[in-house]
């Protein structure tokens, strides 16, 4: 059986729909498994042992260049890459106009969430076969729900991403933090409302000196490398760490003690790998997206809420009990 699933973005979304891959493996262990997703985020299907090929896309990209030639080139390539094989089944559990678009150009037939649980409803129109999920349950389950709804299995076990990180060896990590257990602090998002106060990092950061612990702060773009480069000066231990791909970032996060992190995809990573992990709301409701997994985690917050760093001390400290790990 050959299977193609198309989930596109972003971060946390993908990292939602490793289960489904999971599930598929388990439940048709011979089955070929391709994923349909865009070239940043590539990575982490790539962590799944049950997904054999990827195909990339970049409507993100695309769309800023349209008018290019490389542009319809790449776009070619694309539509040759997903036409290249016969799909016995073709899931999209993105529910976009767009993931469907995408998942209407390869060969074979095409289910996805019907009109009433898209996100999208326009999306069903280009699926052979719909289904209804309530939208009212965690992304995580729903993309289960409609991956046994489209193959004609149950779910009744526990949610497994999947995943390991690989054994990389990130050299930075050296010199007085060599063999230190750390945490790592995710400080940033991709909106400013979103953002934990640097005095609640400061603050956190310092009681997790006091308990021979040190803090390693990954950041992005320069802005986020600037708030890291700053917050892990004012805190004694503590390690910036320098500009990783998300593969050395799966690396970092695996070997972490806990992780701390606001509404981001990497605190998602952290929990798809089983690390503790303490994720922070300021400025939406982690009900029906927060993280959510098998190892210990904790949504702490909500919209319009700020969590103390005294409450994050105290789950991080429950995190790292013998009896949590």
């Amino acid at each position: 059986m050959r299977i193609l699933l198309v989930k596109t973005s972003s971060l946390g979304d993908v990292i939602h729909n490793l289960p489904v891959a999971s599930d598929l493996r388990r439940h048709f262990p011979q089955a070929s498994i391709d994923w349909c997703v865009e070239e940043s985020f590539a990575a982490i299907p790539r962590l799944h042992p049950a997904v054999d090929r990827i195909i990339p896309v970049a409507v993100r990209r695309w769309r800023k260049h349209l008018w290019q030639g490389a542009t319809w080139r790449e776009m070619a390539a694309f539509q040759r890459a997903i036409r290249e094989r016969t799909y016995d089944a073709i899931l999209d559990t993105q529910g976009l106009t767009k993931s469907a678009l995408l998942a209407s150009r390869a060969h074979g037939p095409l289910a996805g969430y019907a009109a009433d649980s898209a996100r999208e409803p326009l999306a069903a129109r280009f699926y052979d076969r719909h289904f209804s999920v309530d939208k009212n349950l965690h992304a995580v389950l729903r993309n289960r729900l409609l991956g046994a709804a489209a193959f004609g299995y149950g779910v009744d076990n526990a949610v497994d991403y999947g995943i390991t990180a690989p054994a990389l060896a990130l050299d930075w990590l050296s010199g007085t933090h060599k063999n230190v257990p750390y945490v790592v602090l995710l400080t940033a998002t991709s909106r400013d409302d979103k953002l934990w106060p640097e005095s609640h990092w400061i603050a956190l950061g310092e009681q997790l000196a006091q308990l021979g612990l040190c803090a390693v702060l990954p950041a992005g773009n320069p802005v986020e490398r600037e708030r890291a480069a700053r917050l892990a000066a004012a805190l004694p231990n503590a390690l910036a760490a320098p500009p990783m791909r998300i593969d050395a970032l799966a690396t970092l996060l695996a070997g972490a003690r806990a992780v701390v992190g606001v509404d981001t995809g990497l605190t998602h990573l952290a929990v798809a790998l089983k690390v503790p992990t303490v994720a922070l709301y300021t400025a939406t409701e982690p009900g029906l997206t927060g993280v959510y997994g098998t190892g210990f985690h904790r949504n702490l917050g909500g919209k319009g809420q700020c969590p103390t760093a005294a409450a994050v001390l105290e789950e991080i400290a429950q995190a790292m009990k013998p009896e949590s790990l």
